[in-house]
Parts: structure tokens; C-alpha cells; sequence
């Protein structure tokens, strides 16, 4: 009788200890419309370019997460974030045979005065900024958003500014001021670890945000170290790639408008600088809508024969919060590629130089 005793209050203890562990929340988004592309093809292709069908992901990208944190006393905390892709309309992401597909996933500590260490896949300071300058919040159809993916930016709403290998120091907020730096180790092993620096692939990271009341500031400096991509190393390549960007948002409660302004500069042979500059606006309709305005320009600087023309974009779109966590949601968007520019639009495979695209989408999206 007394072992029984006595294992029942093991039990119970180890049961109370293992409930004040860890608060874990699970969160996600699922978003999903149709979406009809068309544009024009380069000379010597016939007909025109077209999409029609199911995407997943327009206004945010689909996902599902897991975040936690354990009181270690004195203001510390232990923070953990597990968050994956979805691709819900074909099945790829989490599901499918490729494996997990991370947005992000890190352990660190966080201190409400001295701020938050943190490892693992993350975000750069980039991503952040450009979203909070977007007027459709780094949607995937949005102008500045595919722009700078597609001229393969690290500054930019997208993939791109998920690091691996990566330690961050996120600062307090400081009367509205927040600072974040970013390291990701490249790791690199082309032709085997012996024959790259610590530094090949690395990318590194500042980035300051100010937010008090209706305005927005956003400074970022990255830049990607010895970037490497073939062993062995090619005559042109191993130098770094830097990027700088400011933008701003100011919400004057009728209209919030916004704009930022970009650059990357590569010193490898390949030379794809450029610029990326946006204005937007968020218009409030009646109680729970919002029209969504977006203009955008790629302006290349690689050389005078080569890609030295721009790009540009407009979106129009619509938003009705339908409740606090369910949005529907359509839109429009036009593109104009010039002769010496990349063939840019918000679908992939839908956009050559020298022509136009057009694409129209409508969708819902419900976050839980």
C-alpha cells in the first residue's frame, strides 16, 4: 500500500512538472485561390504564355507551426519555433515525400530587458522590413515582393531571407526602436571542407526598426560573403554581394501609404546590380475592407549590351475581413518587362523580355 502511495505521488509530481515545461501554441495559415496569367513570348515563340488554376499561398504563404516557451526565472525564457510550408492545393510541403519544408525553426533564450539569442533557420532583417512597408503585407503577387525575388535579392518578403545555419540577437524595443543582427554560416563543402574558408557562403545582417504610433521606419544592410557556387572556384566568383534598404509607412487613419527603396551591389562577375523602389497604399473601406494599391520598378545595371533595363509593376487589389482571422481577397496585377530586362511577373514561367503580362486572382485565407 505504501509503494502504491508512494508511486502515485511520483507520478503526480513528474505529471506537474512536465504540464509547467513548456506553453506550446500551434498556428498556421491556409490560403488558396485561382489565379488566370497571360503575356506575351519572346521572338520566335509562338502564342502567348498562360496559367490558369489553383494556387496556394497568393496573399500569405500556407503553413503550420509550433512555438513555445519555459520560465527559467529572473526574466529568462527558453523560446522555440518549429514553423513548416504548405502547399495545400497540390500537396507538396509537409505530406508530401520531399520532406519537411521550413520557413523557420530555432532554439534560443530571451530576456525582456537584454533581449533574445537565438539558433537555427531564421529570418533576416529584410524580411520584416519589407513587409511591414508592403501595402499587401509581402503577398506573393505583390510588385516589390516577386521583383526582388526574381532578381534574386535577399531583401524581399521570400525564401531568400530564410537563413541556415544562423545565430541572431534580436534587442528589446527601446521606446519603439528595435535592433536585429544575423549571422548564417555557409558551411560550405564544394569539393569537400578542406578546400573552402570558414567564410565562403556566409551572410550577414543588420537591421533597425522604429514603430511608434502611425509610423514606420525600417534601415537593413545584408550581405552574402565569398559566394561561391561551383568547385573548383571559377575565375569571377568568391567575392560578396551586399544589399541596403529603406523604407517607411505612415498611416494617416483615411489612407496609409508607404515606400521603400533598395539596392544590391555583386562584385562577382555575374554583376547583377540593381535597384528595387515601391510606393504603396492602403485605402480603408467601410468597416472591414480595404483597397490596396502597389507600384514597383527592377531597374537593372550590369552593363551597357547586357541587362540594363527595368522592370515594372502595378497591383490593385481588394481585402474583406470577413472575421478576425478569415480574409477574402482579389486582385490585379499588370507587368512591363523592357528589352534589356529579365522576364518578370508574379507567376513563374509567365514573363519574358520585352513583353507584358497580365494576371488576375481572387482567394481566401484563414489563419488559426
Amino acid at each position: 500500500m505504501q509503494k502504491k502511495i508512494i508511486a502515485l505521488a511520483v507520478a503526480s509530481l513528474a505529471s506537474g512538472a512536465a504540464l509547467a515545461q513548456t506553453n506550446v501554441t500551434v498556428y498556421g495559415i491556409a490560403d488558396a485561390g485561382y489565379i488566370y496569367s497571360t503575356g506575351g513570348t519572346p521572338p520566335l515563340v509562338n502564342g502567348t504564355y498562360t496559367f490558369s488554376g489553383i494556387q496556394s499561398g497568393l496573399l500569405s504563404g500556407s503553413r503550420i507551426g509550433f512555438k513555445g516557451e519555459e520560465a527559467l526565472g529572473n526574466g529568462l525564457k527558453a523560446i522555440f519555433t518549429l514553423e513548416y510550408s504548405l502547399t495545400i492545393d497540390n500537396n507538396t510541403g509537409i505530406g508530401s515525400t520531399g520532406g519537411l519544408n521550413a520557413r523557420q525553426q530555432f532554439v534560443g533564450l530571451s530576456s525582456d530587458k537584454l533581449g533574445t539569442v537565438a539558433l537555427g533557420r531564421q529570418y533576416s532583417p529584410g524580411y520584416l522590413a519589407t513587409v511591414n512597408n508592403d501595402p499587401f503585407g509581402g503577398a506573393a503577387f505583390e510588385p516589390q515582393s516577386f521583383l526582388s525575388a526574381q532578381a534574386g535579392n535577399t531583401i524581399t518578403p521570400n525564401s531568400a531571407a530564410r537563413w541556415d545555419n544562423a545565430v541572431t540577437y534580436t534587442s528589446p524595443n527601446w521606446s519603439g526602436f528595435t535592433a536585429k543582427a544575423i549571422y548564417g554560416f555557409g558551411e560550405s563543402s564544394l569539393g569537400g571542407y578542406n578546400n573552402a574558408s570558414t567564410s565562403d557562403n556566409g551572410k550577414f545582417a543588420l537591421g533597425g526598426n522604429y514603430a511608434n504610433g502611425p509610423l514606420n521606419i525600417d534601415l537593413v544592410y545584408q550581405t552574402r560573403q565569398n559566394v561561391i557556387t561551383t568547385f573548383p572556384t571559377l575565375p569571377g566568383q568568391g567575392n560578396d554581394i551586399n544589399e541596403g534598404y529603406i523604407g517607411a509607412s505612415y498611416d494617416f487613419k483615411m489612407v496609409k501609404i508607404m515606400g521603400s527603396y533598395q539596392q544590391q551591389n555583386d562584385k562577382n562577375a555575374v554583376n547583377l546590380d540593381n535597384t528595387v523602389w515601391q510606393l504603396g497604399a492602403v485605402i480603408p473601406v467601410m468597416a472591414a475592407s480595404a483597397i490596396r494599391v502597389g507600384y514597383a520598378q527592377l531597374e537593372w545595371d550590369q552593363g551597357k549590351y547586357l541587362l540594363n533595363n527595368s522592370s515594372q509593376s502595378a497591383a490593385l487589389g481588394w481585402t474583406t475581413d470577413m472575421s478576425k482571422r478569415t480574409t477574402l481577397y482579389a486582385g490585379y496585377v499588370w507587368t512591363k518587362n523592357d528589352n534589356h530586362s529579365t522576364g518578370n511577373g508574379p507567376v513563374a514561367g509567365i514573363g519574358a523580355p520585352g513583353e507584358s503580362n497580365n494576371t488576375f486572382l481572387a482567394g481566401l485565407r484563414h489563419s488559426f
